[in-house]
């Protein structure tokens, strides 16, 4: 398509974020406590105290705009690119390569962008150059008559997401009130996803009229859907130009990469140890598409199974749509933190219900709809409140580089985890693979618990 985010062991799990410096005095001390509260009230005043009425303001409206068609940009080469890969003669083994090479290259683009942005103040600018990158990519794929122009266009594309993620979120944060976090954050979600579900649909309305089409080859109806692709990735770069306003804010040319990574605090640090946790066991939901027609195809055959569970995920992607905004505004009003809890349970429900469906053997359309629906409500809340919890537990000049750290953990453990779910799929069972995906995700989910508690 983000999506969408510990108690005191869990700081072994992120060891890069680990302080390295000695204790200090208690002078020293003493001096840095009177910092860090001049810094909370620094945080508590970055942005006006608006009334939640003003929340959907110029910003907010134009990068959720500029979200929904980034991800009607590359969304259609998601969803269409299986296919294109089988007609070039790509062996489908190497659809995993790409795919996991351009997830670790979006992860650490995430954490180093945060730090430049922080560093030099030129968030705008960035975020434009991400979107700018996504069709830059979407036009090597097009062009692609093998799989290195492939993967060298999904690199493009997906450096170009690493790049621009962390620094919108940023600019979203800061141009609401700390009350109306949730609610921003779920509107641009919701934007985002409407995207994700117009780009599959309109991609593969677009691939059944090319077929029509005399073509010299079978590559032609792929081509001119991934060339139609490029104009809303145009587009977007037009709408985040013209409608999004950066905060003023300065930079920070003495801040270092190691040293601010060391200075974040000591529960966010906890708090990426739960994220990482539950990531692990997170798979990428393309998995589930694949369990969905591995249990229909006995009874509906290959093709028509496929299609289905094609529709599933665009009903969890409804589902999530929906959801957003609700969700942000609960969150406003309950507190962020709790609301998150609440949806990881959801994510380990998620999995232990699919683990449930291959032994039961179930193959009811609806049955798999309610799974699918499950996901879709976790997704939302995943995706609008990892980054609103980020933004209570770190100071405003770091947000970049925490959301960067944020994204760098999710990227990496997304990875990871599809990993672990499709080896233990071919290994085993699909049963047992998202068993064990279900476990993990609990494991974060109390780690992240156990935090709330201690807030």
């Amino acid at each position: 398509m983000g999506r969408h985010e510990g108690h005191d062991r869990q700081d072994r799990h992120l060891p890069y974020l680990m302080p390295l410096t000695p204790r200090v005095g208690s002078e020293q001390a003493k001096r840095r406590d009177h910092d860090m509260s001049e810094n909370n009230e620094v945080a508590a005043t970055a942005v006006p105290a608006e009334s939640p009425k003003n929340w959907l303001n110029r910003t907010v409206a134009g990068a959720g705009i500029t979200s929904a068609l980034g991800d009607f940009c590359y969304e259609t080469t998601t969803v269409i690119l299986p296919g294109f890969l089988a007609v070039l003669g790509v062996p489908a083994a190497m659809l995993g390569i790409i795919e996991g090479i351009a997830d670790a290259v979006a992860a650490f683009t995430k954490m180093v962008s945060g730090y430049i942005a922080d560093r030099l103040g030129h968030r705008k600018l960035l975020v434009l150059l991400g979107y700018g990158l996504t069709p830059v990519g979407q036009v090597l794929i097009a062009l692609a008559a093998g799989w290195p122009l492939l993967l060298l266009g999904r690199i493009v594309s997906w450096f170009g997401k690493g790049l621009r993620g962390p620094l919108r979120d940023a600019i979203v944060i800061q141009a609401v009130s700390p009350a109306t976090r949730g609610r921003a954050f779920g509107f641009h979600r919701a934007a985002d996803t409407i995207g994700a579900v117009l780009g599959p649909l309109l991609g593969v309305a677009l691939l059944g009229w090319a077929k029509a089409l005399p073509w010299l080859g079978a590559t032609g109806p792929f081509r001119l859907a991934l060339w139609a692709s490029v104009i809303p990735g145009v587009l977007a770069v037009l709408a985040f130009l013209t409608l999004v306003r950066d905060p003023e804010r300065s930079s920070n040319p003495a801040l270092r990469f190691f040293s601010s990574l060391r200075t974040l605090p000591r529960r966010f640090r906890r708090y990426l140890g739960a994220v990482g946790i539950f990531g692990i066991g997170d798979f990428s939901h393309s998995l589930l598409i694949l369990a969905a027609t591995t249990l229909l195809t006995p009874r509906l055959g290959t093709i028509e199974a496929a299609q289905v569970a094609g529709l599933l995920y665009v009903w969890r992607n409804v589902v999530q749509v929906a959801v957003s905004y609700p969700v942000g505004v609960a969150a406003d009003r309950t507190g962020h933190l709790p609301v998150l809890v609440a949806g990881y349970v959801l994510g380990a429900l998620t999995a232990a219900l699919m683990a449930l469906a291959f032994w039961w053997h179930i193959d009811s359309v609806p049955l798999l709809a309610g799974i699918f629906l499950v996901a879709g409500l976790y997704v939302a809340v995943q995706e609008a409140l990892e980054s609103t919890v980020t933004a209570e537990m770190v100071q405003p000049d770091t947000l970049a580089i925490s959301y960067g750290a944020l994204g760098t953990v999710n990227g990496t453990t997304k990875f990871v985890s599809s990993a672990i779910v499709g080896t233990v799929w071919t290994a085993a069972t699909p049963m047992l693979g998202f068993a064990l995906a279900a476990v993990l995700m609990i494991a974060g989910t109390i780690a992240l618990a156990r935090l709330e508690r201690r807030a």
